[in-house]
């Protein structure tokens, strides 16, 4: 049994803005007279927009009007209509997430990308797009190696690593990007990005060379060898550090690029002030820096691997012993209260008020509980966790969303309708990893109904 689904990627980053439309080739790859498991077996990219510059009214301000404009022309482009699409994600990246109308202007593409393409980011979320669009994790796998993926675009780097098996092991993120200094045509500085204060950033209406520019350059070099750990950490990489830096393997890594700064890593030759930013340079001092001393490779797509892993790579399956039932798909914006295992062990009474506690940090407004579960439940096991759920959700707080790691979703599912009564609003879902503080969007049935398309966000605004 085949499905194909349609799935649009929108990249709304710092410096360009892209949208590309997939198709995702969905089948049942289990043995006959088995329970069915259905997976994502093929990927075709059927459409890829031009690369536009990121419309502004300022430097603080995005262009509601343009951009919304734009992606309408992609459709068309594209030749296919909004209410065709069933998943995919609208990514907003970089510098572009603090621009302070950055949540009207998603609200307004998320009502512009069909019914399950809903606005997604955040610097974990971006660095796995843009690692997996560029190829990274097949890399890593290709050659048993660890591979520690660098996606530099306008305003952040995004950092990804994998281990030897394409597995994600870690993620981090630096403001280091070729749009920190913008010039105009006669290479004034127009605009320096408060990231670079206190450092040798020239001010608004210097005009610099090249060479008056290598010792910021350095710095922001310094900054990136630190973070792949060619540099013992200092102060430096503390100071462009956005969230955590990455763990590093005990093996060197091959590095890996992408990004608007890797694709003129890609086309060395390029005039320094062509897109009147810092990029070109950037990625110049990148390709004599000790970055590209060791084993490296640019990954199979540059500027366009986050658009790329958006549209194609940020949906996951979750079946095929799951259970659900009463819910009006697709269900959209879920925030996740986590249980750990310790908690997750409780006697049933202890269980129910923790869930309760937990879900009350998000008010009446609907959230998933999510859990590593067991992998061999026993009857009891299953009873006594549904005791403590039922107790915790109660009968006020619909849908009832669980989503579980272990292959335990039918069994719960069940227990939980028995005790919260036929009517429930339930969705409880399996063979999903969910990080602490992610969201989640719960699209229609696939495979006549054996599976359900789960999209697994990160915080776009901190």
């Amino acid at each position: 049994m085949s499905e194909a689904m349609l799935s649009v990627g929108i990249d709304l980053g710092t410096t360009t803005t892209q949208m590309i439309v997939s198709r995702l080739q969905v089948e049942n790859t289990a043995a006959p007279f088995t329970i069915p498991k259905m997976e994502i077996r093929e990927r075709e990219i059927l459409y890829r927009s031009p690369i536009h510059f990121t419309p502004l009214l300022s430097a603080d301000t995005l262009d509601a009007e343009a951009i919304g404009q734009l992606i309408r022309d992609e459709y068309d482009w594209a030749g296919i209509a909004p209410q065709q699409v069933q998943t995919g994600a609208v990514i907003i990246t970089g510098e572009t997430a603090r621009k302070e109308n950055a949540r009207q202007v998603l609200k307004a593409l998320s009502e512009l990308a069909g019914d399950f393409v809903v606005a997604t980011a955040g610097p974990a979320l971006e660095s796995v797009l843009a690692a997996k669009g560029a190829g990274a994790d097949q890399y890593a796998k290709a050659h048993g190696q660890y591979v520690l993926h660098l996606d530099i675009g306008g305003g952040t780097s995004n950092l990804a690593l994998f281990d030897p098996e394409g597995h994600l092991a870690d993620t981090g993120c630096l403001n280091v990007g070729g749009r920190l200094l913008k010039f105009d045509h006669s290479g004034a500085v127009t605009y320096v990005s408060p990231v670079l204060a206190g450092t040798h950033a020239p001010s608004p209406g210097d005009i610099p060379t090249p060479e008056s520019l290598e010792p910021l350059l350095d710095v922001l070099i310094q900054a990136l060898e630190e973070a792949v750990g060619f540099r013992p950490a200092s102060d430096c990489l503390r100071r462009f550090l956005t969230d955590k830096a990455v763990s590093l393997p005990p093996q060197t890594p091959v590095l890996s690029f992408s990004g608007g700064v890797a694709d003129c890593m890609a086309n060395p030759d390029t005039p320094w002030l062509q897109y009147g930013d810092l990029g070109v340079l950037l990625a110049r001092a990148i390709r004599r820096s000790a970055l590209c001393g060791g084993p490296y490779v640019l990954g199979k797509e540059t500027i366009r691997a986050t658009v790329i892993g958006a549209g194609s790579h940020a949906t996951e399956l979750s079946g095929s012993t799951i259970a659900y039932g009463g819910v009006s798909f697709p269900l959209q914006n879920l925030p996740v209260a986590s249980l750990s295992d310790r908690e997750a062990a409780y006697a049933a009474p202890q269980l129910g008020e923790t869930v309760r506690n937990k879900l009350a940090l998000f008010g009446d407004e609907p959230a998933a509980l999510a859990l590593r579960g067991l992998a061999n439940p026993s009857y009891a096991d299953v009873s006594r966790l549904a005791d403590g759920i039922a107790a915790g959700v109660g009968s006020n707080r619909q849908p009832v969303v669980v989503a579980l790691e272990q292959d335990m979703g039918k069994a719960l599912g069940q227990a939980l309708r028995l005790r919260l009564g036929p009517q429930t609003r339930l969705v409880c879902l399996d063979g999903l990893h969910i990080p602490e503080g992610s969201y989640l969007d719960i699209a229609a049935p696939i495979g006549s109904g054996a599976a359900l398309p789960v999209v697994i966000k990160t915080l776009a605004f901190q």
